[in-house]
């Protein structure tokens, strides 16, 4: 089940004859739910997986046809609308991260628990690879990744090791080199094979830019009372979408000294898993659900 997911289809507040987005298919977990609320309203669904494309179409086919599920990164979100003649919608969910079937999935790469390819490609057809960028990118660059992707901790130290033990073919001989070279202390306070493999699989699939590239197309997409949800998991994330809320309602400071009543465009509401949530899904404890709003 997807995180949040009762807060999500309550929060999108569903009118049956609206158009929805679903920019991270997945498994159709939010999907399913939106179409079963639309009698003459549409459903557009995008993925960079196919596997997700096919296997939710097996679902949601079950429900109504009143879907259109469409292989594409959500950057292009504004393109993929304007070629099905829809400009505006009212509704908009992204669910950030990586989905849980890709991460259940060994082959797939995105695990540091277990070994396997260092692929972490959400599109499975684009040729750059976790295993590309360990054994081929300079020092700078594997430096700056880790940390502007991650806030990695020692990432100079780990990109110097990185580049004198290459090449590196599976994700347990980057888990081995990372305990041989860190500080004891650091590795018993956690797994710093987690926000290393965070940094790597966000540049793979160059993440935080497609969100900044997503946002730019938001304001222009939403109807009036339109909602844009967004599911986060780690603070960079959040902050883009954060920054972004902030932008939209940015004030002159020098208009608050006027006797001037200015009204609100846009409101934002934040919500967190509840415990019981908490408890039962382990995938939920860093999630956040920002719901902008076009008023």
């Amino acid at each position: 089940m997807p995180v949040l997911l009762d807060e999500v289809i309550e929060k999108l507040q569903i009118k049956e004859n609206g158009i929805y987005v679903d920019l991270t298919l997945g498994r159709a977990g939010h999907s399913k739910e939106i179409l079963k609320k639309l009698t003459t309203g549409k459903l557009i669904c995008l993925d960079k997986d196919i596997e997700a494309i096919n296997q939710s179409n097996e679902i949601l086919k079950k429900i109504n046809s009143n879907y259109v599920l469409i292989k594409s990164d959500f950057r292009f979100l504004s393109d993929v609308l304007k070629k099905i003649n829809i400009e505006k919608v009212d509704g908009i969910i992204a669910d950030l991260g990586v989905s849980s079937p890709q991460l259940d999935n060994v082959n797939r790469g995105f695990s540091y628990s277990q070994n396997s390819d260092l692929d972490m490609r959400m599109d499975i057809d684009q040729s750059l690879t976790a295993k590309y960028i360990l054994n081929n990118y300079s020092f700078e660059t594997l430096n700056k990744l880790l940390i502007d992707n991650a806030d990695v901790k020692f990432s100079q130290r780990i990109a110097k090791e990185i580049i004198k033990n290459r090449p590196f073919n599976e994700s347990f001989e980057l888990v081995d080199l990372l305990k041989n070279i860190l500080p004891a202390k650091l590795l018993k306070q956690k797994n710093p094979a987690k926000q290393v493999f965070q940094a790597l699989r966000i540049a793979v699939n160059d993440e935080l830019n497609a969100i900044n590239d997503l946002l730019k197309q938001i304001p222009n997409l939403l109807n009036k009372n339109g909602k844009f949800l967004a599911i986060s998991f780690h603070s960079k994330e959040d902050y883009l979408i954060k920054k972004f809320y902030q932008n939209l309602t940015y004030r002159n400071p020098k208009l608050d000294k006027l006797p001037i009543q200015e009204e609100r465009s846009w409101s934002q509401k934040i919500i967190f898993p509840s415990e019981k949530e908490k408890q039962l899904n382990k995938r939920s404890h860093s999630a956040k659900l920002r719901i902008i709003t076009k008023l």
